[in-house]
Order: C-alpha cells, then sequence, then structure tokens
C-alpha cells in the first residue's frame, strides 16, 4: 500500500507550534466557509471540508498530535509514505482498555494516510492502550547548521571555545520546547570566514532510536578595528609622515603573531602595499599573507615655524605631483 503524506498543519493553515487554541479556531473559521451545507453541490467543498475535520482530529489532540509530529518530519509532500512492515493489522487504543472514551470517533471516512498512521477504525481518546504498538524504523536525525560568530585573534590562532544554542527537545508534558545546550567547540588555526566546523551528532535527534544528525557551525569573522579580511589575506593600513614616504624609514608594523620592522623605501607613495608572506589566515599551502598599505598622511594645525618651513620647502622643491 502507497499513500501520499499529508501536512495536517497546512491543511489548517497554522504554524508547527501553534497552540490548541489557535488550532481550534483556524478549524472553525475554515469549516465555516466550506461546510458542506453552505456549499451544496460543490464536492472541492466537501473534500476540503474532510480534510479540515481529519486535520483538526489529529492536531487538536495531544497524543495524536505527538505522535503525528514524531513521524509526519520524516516525509515530505509528494512522497509515498510505505506502511511499515507489521503495521498492516496494528491498531492505536487512546485513552485505556477498548479505545473508549471522551473525544473518541470512527477513523471510517478519512483518507488513507490518516488510517494508515492510527490504523482504520480505532477508536481514539488520550492515551495508549491495547493493540500491538507501532516502532517506526531507527532513523539517522537531519543535519542541522547554525552560525557561530568569533574574533579575528580567534580565527588566527584557533584554540577550545564555547558555544551555546537553542534546541527543540520533548519536554515533561512530551510537547516540544527550547531548550539551552553548551558544546564545546576546537577552533583550528587559521579558519576562514565561512568555514564550517562538524560537531558529530549534534544535530536533530533520530527517530526510533536512529543516531543524532550532526551539527555544522558556520563561522563568521567579526569586524576587526584594525585588520580587514579579504579572503585569506588580512590588510592593514599604515600611516606614514610625509618625511618618511619621501626619505625612506625603518617602522614598526602590527601583525597577529606580534610587530614587525618593514623597509619602506625613500619616495614611497600613498597606496603602495607590502607583502608579509604567511601572515594571513589559512593553512600550509593555502595560508594567506598580511598586505601593508600605505597611507601617507600630512599634519595638520601647524604653528608659524611650521608653516615657514614647509612654503620653504615648497619654494624650492621641483616635484610636481599632476604632471605625470
Amino acid at each position: 500500500m502507497s499513500v501520499k503524506y499529508k501536512d495536517y498543519y497546512k491543511i489548517l493553515g497554522v504554524s508547527k507550534d501553534a497552540s490548541k487554541e489557535d488550532i481550534s479556531k483556524a478549524f472553525k473559521r475554515l469549516a465555516r466557509k466550506h461546510h458542506p451545507d453552505l456549499n451544496p453541490g460543490d464536492k472541492d467543498a466537501e473534500a476540503r471540508f474532510k480534510e479540515l475535520n481529519e486535520a483538526n482530529e489529529v492536531l487538536k489532540d495531544p497524543e495524536k498530535r505527538r505522535m503525528y509530529d514524531t513521524l509526519g518530519p520524516g516525509w515530505q509532500d509528494g512522497q509515498n509514505f510505505q506502511r511499515p512492515s507489521g503495521f498492516e493489522n496494528a491498531r492505536f487504543h487512546f485513552g485505556g482498555p477498548g479505545g473508549g472514551g471522551a473525544g473518541g470517533f470512527e477513523a471510517t471516512g478519512f483518507s488513507d494516510f490518516f488510517e494508515t498512521l492510527f490504523g482504520g477504525g480505532a477508536g481514539f481518546g488520550t492515551g495508549f492502550g491495547g493493540g500491538r504498538e507501532f516502532r517506526p524504523r531507527p532513523r539517522r536525525g537531519a543535519d542541522s547548521e547554525a552560525v557561530f560568530e568569533i574574533g579575528l585573534e580567534d580565527a588566527y590562532h584557533g584554540g577550545d571555545r564555547s558555544v551555546s544554542l537553542q534546541e527543540q527537545a520533548l519536554g515533561p508534558d512530551n510537547r516540544p520546547s527550547l531548550r539551552t545546550k553548551t558544546l564545546s567547540v576546537k577552533i583550528p588555526a587559521g579558519v576562514k570566514d565561512g568555514q564550517r566546523i562538524r560537531l558529530s551528532g549534534q544535530g536533530n535527534p533520530g527517530l526510533g532510536g536512529g543516531p543524532a544528525g550532526d551539527l555544522y557551525l558556520k563561522l563568521r569573522i567579526l569586524p576587526h578595528p584594525r585588520f580587514k579580511v579579504r579572503g585569506a589575506d588580512l590588510v592593514l593600513d599604515l600611516p606614514l609622515a610625509p618625511w618618511e614616504a619621501a626619505l625612506g624609514a625603518t617602522v614598526r608594523v602590527q601583525t597577529l603573531d606580534g610587530a614587525v620592522d618593514l623597509k619602506v623605501p625613500a619616495g614611497t607613495g600613498s597606496g603602495k602595499k607590502f607583502k608579509l608572506k604567511g601572515r594571513g589566515l589559512g593553512s600550509g599551502e593555502e595560508r594567506g599573507d598580511q598586505i601593508v598599505r600605505v597611507m601617507i598622511k600630512t599634519p595638520a594645525g601647524l604653528n608659524e615655524e611650521q608653516e615657514r618651513l614647509w612654503r620653504q620647502l615648497a619654494d624650492k622643491s621641483d616635484f610636481k605631483p599632476r604632471n605625470d
């Protein structure tokens, strides 16, 4: 037997975390609109009303909804759900022996998917009892992904860090709830922006006792006040005084491994770039460099003596910057 999965939440137009009251309101609103008495002879409205009633019967009952939520997410719209082996004669009884109790109903007239999931002709109430228990095949949980923001120093040097995440889990009442989980993460030295770290078995839980999926942390390197990240390279602007650029100088340059001396040749112009090889992100042959970009800064707030000397230099110089 092959039947198609039906998304009861989509049928009622509610989210998967909708409250019981939200589900009831949505059902009543749509049921009034599509009720056969209000749409005589309209086969589409009759079919729609049947779907609404079926979805409401499951989602309004906590136990039925819990079973549906457990099995439903494993299927996608349009895929075929095969009746598990040994499930042909299984019946589910909610509400104690005999399957009676308030809120019970007969499954007759509902879809094949509904009868396949809960057992045709079964009585439904508030708890399991009688009949053969259905256990889904063990299935590995889905992988999940989260963004993990780190500082540039952490990306460069690596090390152990902790990350706190919120995950969905079943609470004491067997309803989904959010809980905070803190994990220890080992960051490899030289990781780049957008790189992913896999945490085995920390993803979504498996179904029917199956193993959990993996959690992937997508790294985002936070902006740095001094360095800019360009792929695997790091860019640092180096301010120089006009006389340092004109006469040449040896200046201290900051790197993420500490300061180093950089020799600036005489006549260096603003925008000139120097490469400090292997001082960027990455590892091995893919390790980037640190690019040092010269930015010539001119003094402001000159006193009379300084202004006189600058004018004297301008009078004696034959440098014509716009005559190239």
